[in-house]
């Protein structure tokens, strides 16, 4: 079973295979942001690691960050827990003038994964 550290959170046992932005919602309880349900839209589901980050990400993941210009960060709907790795979350709910977090991500990442 994976471990997931979340800065200021603590540590959390992580089902092998969660969605990042999952796990960090439902298992560290932090109010994280994924204002367009976690499809690789809105990149308010990112995240900085701070240890164990995959060397891997999807087509859509790559795609939305050069289109932003975002560098050091990544988009924890886009990430499975599949191994131990530690984490900041950069959006939150709180403080952002939102007035929910965005829909509950799906179980299965989206868009269908393309591993690159």
């Amino acid at each position: 079973m994976p471990k997931l550290t979340v800065d200021g959170y603590g540590t959390f046992d992580v089902r092998d295979g969660k969605r990042l932005v999952l796990a960090i919602e439902q298992d560290a309880k932090v109010d994280i942001l994924h204002a367009c349900g976690g499809n690789a839209r809105c990149t308010t589901c990112r995240v900085e690691f701070i240890a164990g980050e995959p060397s891997t990400m999807t087509a859509a993941e790559r795609e939305r960050l050069a289109a932003r210009g975002l560098s050091g960060v990544r988009l924890s709907c886009q990430i499975r827990c599949d191994h131990d790795m530690s984490v900041r979350a950069i959006s939150c709910l709180e403080g952002s003038g939102r007035p929910d977090p965005g829909s509950t991500p799906d179980e299965a990442i989206t868009p269908p994964a393309v591993w690159t």
